[in-house]
């Protein structure tokens, strides 16, 4: 009777007469059932503190518009008979651009007297509800305002728990002391390649980000016990979701800075059809940070992208979408012709480095009913790398050290069924087919012979195939039940994964949340590594890895989350991860493990899958949500990581840091009154974890051979001292009429620390050499919005 009270005389309070400040702009958006898309029309939407209270109701088609709201941060609450009363904090208002939003709304479960239920304080809860534990949501407002973040998810992940950095100069990320490599990316609910420029064949990350945070929706991000439908993936994936551009009012955004030039447009195609477009173009040399010295000046570094996002929604066959995205990069590197300029041995080297990815795809989403739901899309990808190195001799000869190429093509379909039989239960199902063509050649120098040899030399194609189904029942608004499976078969050598995937939520109270998850996953080989070549005395030439199967895990996840307030909460997680079926070296007993690949180039070595692997730890998140224009995120985590090789000795793997703590915050300060026209944004983060594990050098060893010698036996045993990076964010913007212009400055390390990387052994120098990661990072922008 509360609820329906409140619909009834809602009327009666609520002023649909709008605002009268000078700066002001429109909130508008749909308002959908979750899981089957069906527009929910007559929904209350009332904009929170508004003086006086502004609100509206959803049309027939379930959308509403809000106009002369006052440019700054709001809240929306919205209510619809038999669900969850809904609150949409921190919504940013420009003058620039429209705000349009796409929300859905959950059923409650019916018991007895109806009631008000809410979802407040569940600001991080993932937009898939299917996913349980270990994930959150993230907005591109925290890819912006977090400090050094520059738009990248990957870079903005640093701030959770679990994540850390691999790369200063790089945007990989270990999760939970998985290797990089076991990282998935999605967007519009179909597998993309590496998103990223400058990326390394079998890497999950890159130096940039090809996609712009123009194009990019709030998305999800995960990191362990997945729900049933992710698979081919070990350590987290990233559920990237795709904005579509405004159908009402053509809008641009401009951008310049260190990173580019940008440009973004987006608009209706005409004023009787509700479709969109939305575009975004970016070109960079990177010739600043060179006379920064962030990078050499001897390197000339380039890249650029595109990305698009296109709706095209019908009167009775659903809507279609075309997407896709793509990136140019590569960086060049002639050496001197002058040996008294060598001091190091690398000073003689030349390279040419590429990396080229794209992807182009459609969707296609209809409404069967109003149960079921089915999205389908089909997406084809490449993923192309390239790199050649060569090297002066005495007589100033150069002579050919690497030449490498290599080349994916893709073409993936995926269809997904939703279909909700009750309040209490609904079913996902779906299939993934995707045939993978390659063309691989890798060619390296053999010091022996002084020749070329070939390590991979093939072309061709395979598919695989993946099907799930996921089942949720919800016994109560209380207590939740996902329970499903996930299979992943690879038809080049036969291999199968069936993954059964489980989890449960027991709402305690009104603060109180506990749940539970368990799930099997799988991932299959960089493609090159089941093609390395092997030649016997006689020169036959075999492939001993072509029937390697897929590296498996069980994961086992126990979560606990308290609010203390609406926007404050405490998040505790408890993991346990078992790795097996690791490719490892065959026919000899050493080290090694794919656990501790790091991408670059293929590993071309005979390996079995005979290794194991663990990680285990606990998590930590306090989080004050932004609200009164401040936000705050402590994370800290404990974990081991170790593994096994050949040898069966059990050694810390080299993402084993064995803590993590980072500190993210920041405020914006409101200089012009009330019309909050002019925004001082300060930012910051700190993170403080161990170092990663390296392998030590046997200096005498490697003057005596010229080149590198390892003391294999002690793999990993040494630790790099402990890792800190402070970064700042400072930005300005200011809203006028028609325009909203922001300045932006974000420096990553800006106390310049010299964090420690890796180390090698220079020939030249006859000693072991120390690679420091990345220093101070300036990177500056200005953008306009109108």
């Amino acid at each position: 009777m509360k609820r329906i009270l409140l619909i009834i005389l809602s009327p009666l309070v609520i002023s649909f007469n709008g605002f009268t400040q000078s700066i002001t702009q429109t909130i508008r958006g749909s308002i959908v059932a979750q899981h089957v898309e069906t527009p929910l029309s007559n929904a209350s939407v009332i904009l929170l503190n508004s003086v006086p209270l502004t609100g509206t109701y959803t049309d027939e088609n379930g959308n509403f518009k809000l106009e002369k709201v006052p440019v700054g941060t709001h809240t929306l609450r919205i209510t619809y008979m038999g669900y969850k009363e809904l609150s949409i904090p921190n919504i940013m208002v420009n003058s620039g651009k429209e705000t349009v939003l796409t929300i859905e709304m959950q059923e409650h479960i019916l018991e007895g007297e109806e009631v008000v239920i809410t979802d407040e304080g569940q600001r991080e809860k993932p937009l898939n509800d299917m996913s349980t534990v270990s994930a959150r949501t993230f907005s591109v407002a925290e890819t912006q305002k977090y400090a050094a973040a520059v738009n990248d998810p990957a870079r903005m992940a640093l701030s959770f728990a679990g994540v850390v950095s691999a790369d200063d100069g790089n945007n990989r990320i270990v999760i939970r002391g998985n290797s990089p490599n076991g990282l998935l990316w999605r967007m519009e609910g179909i597998d993309i390649p590496n998103p990223n420029h400058f990326a390394d064949v079998g890497s999950s990350g890159g130096g940039i980000s090809i996609l712009s945070a123009q194009l990019l929706a709030n998305s999800d991000f995960i990191t362990g016990a997945f729900a049933s439908e992710y698979g081919n993936a070990i350590s987290g994936a990233f559920d990237l979701r795709l904005r579509r551009g405004n159908n009402e009012k053509n809008e641009w955004t401009l951008s310049a800075g260190v990173l580019g030039i940008n440009v973004a447009a987006e608009g209706p195609f005409s004023s009787k059809y509700k479709g969109s477009y939305l575009v975004n173009y970016r070109y960079s040399t990177l010739s600043i940070l060179g006379k920064v010295g962030v990078l050499p000046d001897d390197y000339v570094t380039n890249f650029q992208d595109l990305a698009y996002n296109i709706y095209l929604p019908t009167k009775k066959a659903g809507y279609f979408t075309l997407f896709g995205f793509g990136g140019l990069s590569d960086q060049k590197n002639e050496a001197l012709k002058d040996s008294t300029a060598w001091e190091y041995d690398y000073e003689k080297y030349s390279s040419n480095f590429y990396s080229n990815t794209g992807a182009a795809g459609a969707t296609h989403g209809i409404i069967l009913n109003s149960k079921a739901y089915i999205k389908s899309a089909l997406l084809y990808s490449y993923a192309g790398n390239g790199y050649e190195e060569s090297f002066y001799s005495n007589d100033y000869t150069s002579v050919a050290n690497y030449d490498l190429g290599y080349a994916q093509k893709k073409l993936a379909l995926t269809s997904v069924l939703n279909y909700k039989f009750n309040a209490k239960n609904a079913l996902r199902t779906g299939i993934i087919a995707t045939n993978i063509r390659y063309d691989l050649s890798g060619n390296s120098l053999n010091d022996s012979t002084g020749q070329m040899q070939e390590h991979i030399n093939t072309k061709g194609s395979t598919y695989t195939m993946q099907t799930y189904a996921q089942w949720q029942y919800k016994l109560n608004d209380a207590i939740t039940f996902n329970a499903g499976f996930h299979y992943l078969h690879l038809l080049l050598n036969d291999s199968k994964s069936l993954e059964p995937r489980l989890a449960a939520t027991y709402k305690m109270n009104d603060r109180q949340t506990l749940s539970a998850a368990y799930g099997l996953v799988s991932q299959m080989q960089p493609i090159g590594i089941y093609f390395a070549q092997s030649a016997n005395e006689t020169g036959t030439v075999s492939l001993p890895n072509k029937n390697l199967s897929f590296t498996k895990a069980h994961h086992f996840v126990l979560s606990y989350d308290y609010l203390f307030t609406t926007d404050l909460h405490l998040k505790t997680e408890v993991y346990y991860q078992s790795l097996f079926n690791v490719p490892v070296a065959e026919g000899e007993a050493n080290s090694f493990s794919m656990l501790n690949y790091a991408g670059g180039d293929y590993v071309t070595d005979a390996l079995v899958n005979e290794g194991t692997g663990k990680n285990y730890g606990i998590e930590f998140t306090l989080e004050k949500f932004l609200s009164n224009n401040y936000y705050a995120l402590l994370s800290t985590s404990l974990y081991q990581s170790k593994y096994k090789g050949s040898d069966g000795v059990e050694r810390n793997t080299r993402y084993d840091g064995n803590f993590a703590t980072t500190l993210t915050t920041g405020k914006d300060f409101i200089l012009s009154g009330k019309s909050k026209s002019r925004v001082l944004g300060l930012n910051g983060k700190i993170i403080y974890a161990g170092g990663f594990r390296t392998t030590p050098i046997d200096v005498a060893a490697s003057q005596q051979a010229g080149t590198g010698v390892y003391l294999e036996e002690l793999a990993f045993s040494e630790q790099n001292p402990n890792y800190f990076r402070a970064d700042i964010g400072i930005s300005f913007k200011r809203n006028r009429p028609k325009t909203t212009s922001t300045w932006s400055l974000d420096i990553q390390n800006v106390t310049n620390r010299k964090n420690i990387f890796s180390e090698y052994y220079d020939p030249a120098k006859q000693d072991v050499i120390v690679v420091y990661q990345a220093p101070l990072i300036p990177v500056l922008n200005y953008k306009i919005e109108f």
